[in-house]
Order: C-alpha cells, then sequence, then structure tokens
C-alpha cells in the first residue's frame, strides 16, 4: 500500500513531480496504489471536490479530505481479516473512523448535514458539565459553514477538523479561499 506521509520537504509522497499537489494523473497513480476501482468520471468528480481553492491541484490539506472520502467509498469487504485494514493503515483508518463519529455525534437530524441548532445542542446540551462558550460554539460553526447556509457537509466538517487538529500545511489561508 501507499505511504501516507510527507517527503522531507513536506509535500505528499503522491506528488511526483515536487510541485506542492497532486494533479489529476498523479491522483489517478494514487487511486490504482489504494486499489480503488473507479471510473474516470469518478476520478474527476473527487478531484473536483476536494480541490476547493480550484488551482487544479489538490494540496495536502485537501489530499487527506480525499483520502477520507475513498476510505468511506471503500467496500469494507476489501479488507480479508479483522486484523488487515481498508486502506493498510490501521492508524489512519482509525482516524478516519474517529472523524466520522465526531460528524455524527453532531448530526442530530441523522441527514448527513450539520444544522447550527444540533451542533449548539451537542456542544452544550447533551455535555451540560462541559457547555462550550457561546462565542466558541459560533465561531466553530462560521469556520464550517462556507457559503453560511447554517448546513454543513461532512466534506465541510473534515476540512474545518483538519484546521482545527493543527494539520501542518504550506497554505495558512486556505480556510478563507473556501
Amino acid at each position: 500500500m501507499m505511504e501516507f506521509k510527507r517527503s522531507s520537504q513536506g509535500k505528499a509522497t503522491s506528488d511526483e513531480d515536487s510541485n506542492g499537489t497532486i494533479d489529476r494523473e498523479e491522483l489517478k497513480k494514487c487511486i490504482k496504489k489504494l486499489q480503488f476501482h473507479v471510473k474516470e468520471e469518478e476520478i474527476d468528480d473527487l478531484f473536483h471536490s476536494c480541490d476547493v481553492d480550484e488551482k487544479e491541484g489538490i494540496q495536502f490539506n485537501e489530499f487527506i479530505v480525499l483520502l477520507c472520502l475513498i476510505y468511506l467509498l471503500m467496500d469494507s469487504s476489501s479488507s480479508s481479516s479483522d486484523n488487515t485494514s481498508k486502506i493498510g493503515s490501521p492508524e489512519l483508518e482509525a482516524t478516519f473512523n474517529t472523524i466520522v463519529e465526531a460528524f455524527l455525534f453532531l448530526d442530530k437530524s441523522v441527514d448527513g448535514k450539520l444544522h447550527k441548532k444540533d451542533v449548539v445542542k451537542a456542544l452544550n446540551e447533551d455535555s451540560p458539565c462541559e457547555k462550550s462558550p457561546s462565542h466558541v460554539t459560533q465561531t466553530r460553526f462560521k469556520e464550517m459553514d462556507w457559503d453560511r447556509s447554517s448546513n454543513v457537509s461532512f466534506r465541510q466538517f473534515l476540512f474545518a477538523f483538519l484546521d482545527w487538529v493543527g494539520i501542518d500545511t504550506d497554505d495558512e489561508n486556505h480556510t478563507t479561499q473556501r
């Protein structure tokens, strides 16, 4: 399986030309390494879905989101035993599972979207001993709600989550470019 780490220059290992982004051809090779069988148009959809700054290249944080989406789309029967990870990295799989659990905890309406009232409820009412200050809850929701629709998709949540946990990227302003 492929490695999910950066080179000494801080670039994703699937960035074959070392330009700091993964282009469509590099993405195709990466998906092949992951043994994820998709049609050409599905690769294009994944590329466009994760290239949020529309610079025709997937940056490291966008690559992590893409890997999580691929992980979620992979058939769980693809691992041959209970000890085998679907994506070749038990640590990465555990991380993605934790992120999904966090999203599901906040998705009180169980419709695949985070709604502002549900997030506020989850962060305050569901944990009365550990209430989040109102301004923190409001700020966190704004960081997720790029289009100010009061609904947050899993993809939006995942990008915000990566910012919160501090994935080190060269592009410090990517949250404002969405």
